[in-house]
């Protein structure tokens, strides 16, 4: 349970990143997002989880070192 929590809060600290940097350039962004199908949104989503579903099993099998 306690890698659940750490890997959310990473998700606080990686998604806060933009907006501290650079909160203009993050605006038109989500703006730009915003703008998109729900099927795009839907299809970067499912990109980002497939992605990141991948990195976890890389990294838990000890495969990316």
């Amino acid at each position: 349970m306690q890698d659940l929590y750490v890997a959310l809060a990473l998700v606080l600290v990686i998604e806060g990143i933009m907006p501290f940097v650079s909160p203009e350039k993050w605006r038109v962004t989500v703006i730009m997002i915003a703008q998109q199908s729900d099927k795009v949104i839907r299809m970067i989503g499912l990109g980002a989880m497939l992605l990141g579903l991948l990195l976890v099993t890389l990294l838990r099998s000890g495969s990316a070192t």
